[in-house]
């Protein structure tokens, strides 16, 4: 009777063992199910707030202005510009940056004086023991020392996607460009753009706040965090002076070089910010561009800001020959005032120019460039 009892007993542990591993199978199963479920729509829900950041459904209205050519030389991207006050221009060309179109075409400078008519730019000669091969220039900016009138040109390159600035000297009787010194810090990780405010001493932006390709390229898109920054850079001190934005991209200095204006390109917006006596920056305000705004130039006369704008930058993302992204300049008046104008210049679908980058202006001519495409001169209204 002892034996028949227990032999009930145990014939009960082993059926409820074999339930009870059936359940906990069967739990794990619906966890990871729930698990993929959440993620998924985590997903879904990242990919839409993107594409309403890149502004993915927005149908472009063109807007196009009279006369705009073509430059030559320039059919592998312009990505930045920047104009001095008689009318030399630089310009960079050649980027290849990651997630976007690019040619194979090693990096160069090139410099366009807007008083010639022939509106012919002029590759400028690099020094031999300079590395060309791994040259690739993205934003630029030039200080001119006024004890000597020397003319210093600043940079941003990232061999290997990489990042340090360039300095150069530009001799004006030869059109070449003899390198000085390459700039590397820890805090200038993931640099976008420059304004240089003395011979050796900058401003720079931090696009990204990751550093491998896959964070940077995919999962600090999606997560679309405020977490880049603004550095302030001199032999003697280097430092974040701003930060808090989701895209910190151009940056410029107004023609007082009392305040720097920073555009945050996901953030559809222009920051203006004071500088300190510590070369500290102290935010004054923001201003919509309702685009996704690259570059910025200042007007050295009238202060007026150009920027060179992506108004559908998804189509920059996911590139397609025959529905390239689209180009668009925004002209900014009056930006320290309590209402600044904003006003769209030009606007073209990307069958003139694709992904434009920067705008910049002399003498009654506009100059557009873009990441990857070409360069157009057009004259202004």
């Amino acid at each position: 009777m002892l034996w028949h009892a227990s032999a009930s007993v145990i014939k009960q542990k082993q059926l409820f063992g074999k339930f009870s591993c059936r359940d906990c199978k069967m739990g794990k199963l619906v966890f990871i199910s729930l698990v993929i479920a959440a993620l998924s729509v985590l997903f879904g829900e990242r990919i839409i707030s993107f594409r309403r950041r890149t502004f993915a459904s927005r149908e472009l209205v063109q807007n196009h202005l009279p006369n705009c050519v073509a430059l030559k030389n320039l059919d592998h991207g312009s990505e930045d510009i920047t104009i001095l006050g008689d009318g030399l221009a630089f310009i960079s060309t050649g980027l290849k940056y990651p997630g976007l179109p690019s040619s194979e075409e090693t990096g160069k400078i090139f410099s366009l004086d807007m008083q010639d008519p022939r509106m012919k730019p002029v590759e400028l000669r690099m020094p031999r023991n300079f590395d060309l091969e791994s040259f690739n220039p993205h934003g630029i900016s030039v200080y001119t020392d006024t004890s000597d009138d020397t003319i210093y040109l600043f940079v941003v390159n990232h061999p290997q996607h990489k990042s340090q600035v360039e300095l150069f000297r530009f001799v004006e009787d030869s059109l070449s460009l003899v390198h000085l010194k390459t700039i590397k810090h820890e805090l200038l990780y993931s640099v976008n753009d420059i304004v240089a405010v003395g011979v050796e001493s900058f401003y720079a932006t931090n696009d990204h706040y990751f550093t491998h390709e896959i964070f940077k390229g995919l999962v600090e898109p999606l997560l679309a965090q405020p977490w880049t920054n603004v550095v302030y850079y001199s032999p003697e001190e280097v430092k974040v002076v701003s930060e808090g934005y989701y895209f910190a991209n151009g940056i410029n200095i107004s023609p007082d070089k009392r305040h720097i204006y920073v555009v945050d390109l996901f953030d559809h917006n222009v920051h203006v910010l004071k500088r300190k006596e510590d070369n500290a920056l102290v935010s004054v305000k923001s201003v919509a561009v309702d685009s996704l705004c690259d570059n910025v130039e200042v007007d050295l006369e009238t202060g007026d800001l150009w920027l060179g704008c992506h108004p559908n930058a998804w189509k920059a993302f996911m590139f397609d020959p025959k529905d390239p992204p689209g180009s668009e300049v925004i002209n900014i008046k009056n930006i320290h005032s309590y209402q600044p104008v904003v006003t769209q210049v030009y606007a073209d679908n990307g069958h003139v120019i694709m992904g434009s980058s920067v705008a910049a202006t002399y003498g009654g001519k506009l100059l557009i460039g873009s990441v990857f495409h070409k360069a157009i001169c057009c004259d202004l209204k």
